[in-house]
């Protein structure tokens, strides 16, 4: 079996696939959502961003995207004062060739962990949880739990091994996309090994960690997970086509999903594949424009009180140039937000302060070039000719 490198198992930065011979996937049952009633943010003024750079992103992102292999695009860029640019191009469909468009939802892998976060954060504005509470008091069982705290879970920093390493939990998701895991069966596999770290040591990219603040706040609540995040997150944030699922439901429209996670690394359409393995850590679903408002309320703290939000986005190292995180968060080069990954889809959702500028980016496939997310290939090339004094670097990706 070809080795897959965990990273690339995680929903920022997520991925996953199976297939001994040719997909034959049942679809999951559609989600319809209708498209007339979403949300405009009218900050930018109307016509773009005038005929020269909108040009010169047309060829920056074709030029991207076939380099990459990347079948469909969607790009939003909004920049307040100058204009805006939204454009869908390639395929949502490789079989059909039916064009990619705007209005597709998608699997947003990681960026699934700023919303399980500021569900955590809103404990902490209540005072029903802090985040220097060890782990072990709201979970039992987890590996030196005493002494590991919230924050340290947050932060990427706890020293867990991640489930997603576990030779035996890659051979049995990728034997079988359609699996349910539960919240309990991934962490299990990561149990099985020692700690790599002591607690706070440094930083290292785990879906253990937002798995388990999941469990927090289901534990703290008494709810749920799903049901928090819709309640507390996504409504108060009027998110009206952001999702939890259940298991692989997929609301409509949406592109099919490309995939070379796969038991013999063949291509594959993931787009019905079971996200339930990532959970708290992956297994959202969003569309551009609720991505849009997501990418400056949670950059900007619009749920949170002023001092939990400072927590959030004290950033620390994390070994790789450009990049800091935070509380389930990444700055990188001064866009604040994150980026996702899971079988079929990848997604960039940041802001960048200092111009009040949103970037997101929707691709339907995950499959590296060269070692590199096509995303953070496209997300790097569009910021070098808009915002050349703040490139992106790239989502987080763990040591060799």
């Amino acid at each position: 079996m070809r080795r897959i490198p965990y990273r690339r198992l995680l929903v920022a930065t997520l991925l996953v696939a199976s297939v001994l011979a040719p997909v034959t996937a049942t679809p999951a049952t559609p989600v319809h959502a209708a498209s007339a009633d979403r949300h405009g943010e009218d900050d930018c003024p109307p016509g773009g961003l005038g005929p020269e750079l909108t040009a010169k992103l047309d060829r920056t992102i074709e030029d991207v995207r076939k380099q990459a292999n990347i079948p469909g695009v969607v790009v939003g860029l909004w920049m307040p004062g100058k204009g805006s640019y939204v454009k869908a191009t390639g395929v949502a469909d490789k079989a059909t060739r039916r064009p990619m468009f705007a209005d597709t939802f998608a699997r947003i892998g990681s960026e699934t962990k700023t919303f399980t976060v500021t569900a955590l954060l809103k404990l902490v504005d209540d005072g029903r949880v802090r985040l220097d509470d060890p782990i072990g008091k709201y979970v039992h069982g987890v590996p030196k739990g005493n002494r590991i705290t919230l924050r340290q879970l947050a932060e990427m920093r706890s020293g867990l091994f991640p489930y997603t390493a576990d030779e035996d939990f890659i051979h049995d998701l990728l034997s079988d996309p359609q699996r349910t895991f539960t919240p309990e069966e991934s962490l299990a596999y990561g149990y099985k090994h020692k700690n790599t770290f002591a607690p706070g040591a440094r930083f290292q990219y785990s879906n253990s960690n937002l798995v388990l603040l999941g469990l927090v706040v289901e534990k703290v609540t008494g709810r749920p997970l799903a049901e928090v995040i819709d309640r507390r997150v996504l409504r108060p944030a009027h998110l009206r086509h952001t999702l939890f699922p259940e298991g692989a439901e997929f609301p409509e429209p949406h592109a099919r999903g490309y995939t070379d996670q796969t038991l013999d690394g063949s291509v594959a359409d993931a787009t019905d594949w079971n996200p339930s393995w990532a959970w708290a850590a992956g297994a959202m679903i969003s569309d551009l424009h609720d991505l849009r408002r997501w990418a400056k309320v949670v950059a900007t703290g619009e749920l949170l009180s002023p001092e939990t939000q400072a927590q959030r986005l004290k950033m620390l190292p994390t070994g790789f140039p450009g990049t800091s995180y935070g509380l389930g968060i990444l700055n990188s080069d001064g866009w604040i937000g994150h980026n996702g990954s899971i079988p079929g889809y990848e997604t960039v959702t940041v802001y960048l302060p200092s111009k009040k500028a949103t970037l997101v980016l929707i691709i339907n496939t995950d499959s590296l070039v060269g070692g590199q997310e096509p995303s953070t290939l496209l997300a790097r090339a569009i910021t070098q000719v808009v915002t050349p004094d703040n490139v992106y670097a790239g989502g987080i990706a763990p040591r060799p």
